[in-house]
Parts: structure tokens; sequence; C-alpha cells
């Protein structure tokens, strides 16, 4: 579990734990992935990058255990396509089809998950729809980073994929929508956002998580943090509409609940919530370190 989110999620980690796994925060002294960058910073806050080396390097030296991709791949992002196939067919039991299709990007199979099958449709002859892809400002992979060849972790043992990336060395500060703190973006989020069928938003997480309890005061569902930027995004985009004059019918993927994110919210009513920047010098030497990697 990345370390950062093992220190500001307890109760995602008690849950674990209540039955039956062991969370180790990443970086651990358990891989020499995890020992090498503890030796250069022993009190680094860890990030998905590096989580994943360590995950992969304990998979390959056991022979019973495997390790399975749950994001960013472009098969997982396929499958996520579930997500916005089966909101086809609850809007067509209401007679209704999106105007704006928004979601939160991290590695980008949530998005693609609800976002997909809409953008199929238009590309097939449909409706020309306006789809937001909402990421945090301290790691904005697709409105920041470089599209280019890079690897899916920071020890370098993934295959090279083409996608928006931070570079895989990037330590994204510790905001509390842990899921989205990853340096790339899924290789087909990255092509669609090159070919300019989709619009990408940063925005700092104050503003997301003021949308989150307005959301949840109205609606009686308290967002997940990570949710909270689709929120945010989707607000914005009604806000947007009222100013114009114009009735918009507007999708958002709420992906997940906030039970277990209540220490981030207290955060935020105690006024103890930061809008946290990436470092900028950090950022270039990670993308400086990108592969080289010829046509």
């Amino acid at each position: 579990m990345v370390r950062v989110s093992y220190q500001q999620k307890p109760y995602r980690r008690a849950l674990m734990e209540t039955w039956g796994a062991t969370c180790t925060p990443s970086p651990s002294d358990r891989t020499a992935a995890g020992r090498a960058i503890l030796a250069k910073r022993p009190d680094h806050p860890g990030s998905l990058g590096i989580a994943i080396s360590e995950a992969v390097e304990i998979a390959a030296q056991r022979d019973d255990t495997k390790y399975a991709l749950g994001s960013v791949l472009n098969h997982v992002l396929l499958h996520q396509t579930v997500v916005g196939l089966e909101a086809m067919t609850q809007l067509e039991m209401a007679d209704d089809y999106p105007d704006v299709v928004v979601g939160c990007t991290g590695g980008g199979s949530n998005f693609a998950g609800i976002a997909f099958p809409f953008l199929g449709a238009q590309l097939r002859g449909g409706k020309k729809i306006h789809i937001v892809a909402v990421e945090p400002a301290a790691c904005p992979s697709l409105t920041r980073g470089r599209y280019a060849y890079d690897f899916g972790d920071t020890a370098h043992l993934t295959p090279l994929t083409k996608m928006h990336t931070l570079g895989s060395t990037f330590t994204p500060p510790g905001f509390h929508a842990g899921g989205l703190r990853y340096h790339g973006m899924a290789p087909l989020v990255s092509h669609v956002k090159q070919l300019g069928l989709i619009e990408a938003r940063a925005y700092h997480q104050i503003s997301c998580f003021e949308a989150g309890v307005l959301f949840a005061r109205v609606e009686g569902i308290l967002p997940a943090p990570e949710a909270n930027h689709a929120v945010r995004g989707a607000i914005d985009e009604a806000l947007r509409c009222k100013e114009e004059g114009v009735s918009r019918a507007i999708l958002f993927n709420l992906c997940g609940h906030g039970h277990f994110d209540m220490q981030a919210y207290m955060d935020y009513f105690a006024g103890k919530l930061t809008d946290q920047n990436y470092d900028e010098a950090e950022l270039a030497m990670a993308l400086a370190g990108l592969p080289s990697v010829s046509a």
C-alpha cells in the first residue's frame, strides 16, 4: 500500500486486515526496488509507480503468485466499459442521452469505462458530445505530461507504453485522492487526447472537496476524494450551462464513496487541507529521464 495512503487511510488498511491481509507501506524493505528508494530517501511517501514495482518484483519471484494490473492497460479499459454500456441502457430507459460526459482520471480506466462507449458511438456517426477528463493539479499527466514512451513503474520492470507521462520516477505530493497519484495515463486515453476527442482539466483538491460536500448535502451520497474531481467537473459544466442559458444532459461517474476517507473530510472541515503543487524541478528531472526510443 502506498505509504502516504497507508498513513492517510487507516480504515482501508483495517478493513483488509479484518479479512486476513497484511498491509505493508511502500516503499518497503521487502524488495530490492523498495530498499533502493529508501536508501536515497528514508521518509519517501511512495507512489503508485513504486508500489507496482514492488508488487511485480515479489510476484516474479514466487511460483504461486501472479500480478494482475487493475488500471492503465488497454484491456482493463475494455473491461471497464461495462460501466458506460450500462449507463447507455439506463439513459435509454429514461429517454435521454448525454451532451457532456465527465470522469476523473488517474490511470484512465475509470474515465474510459464511462466515456469510451459514448465516444465509440460518436465515432460511428452518433451524436457528438463533450467529454471531460478531470485530473488532480498535483499530478497532471494529461495536462502537463509528455506524450512519449515510458515505463509503467518506477523500477522499470514493466513494458514500455506510449502515454502521457510525468516520468516514471516522478513522485506526486501526498494529496488525498490516492487513486489518482499515478505518473502516466492509459495509452488509449492518451491517444484520444492527442486526437482532440476529449478535453482534460486539472483541479486542486480543496475545490474538489468543496464540490463533494455540496453533492453529499444535496444527494445524500458522500463521494470518495477521487470521485470529487468528477463532481467538480460536472458542477462546473452545470454552471457553464446556467451562464449560457442552455439545458444540457450531464453524465458523470461517481466511482466510489468516501466512507473510508473521513479523515480527509475532517481535515477539510478543520481547514487543514491544503492545495499541493508538484515540484517543477522534480518533474523536469523525471521527464529528462524518459527512455530514448527510436522511431
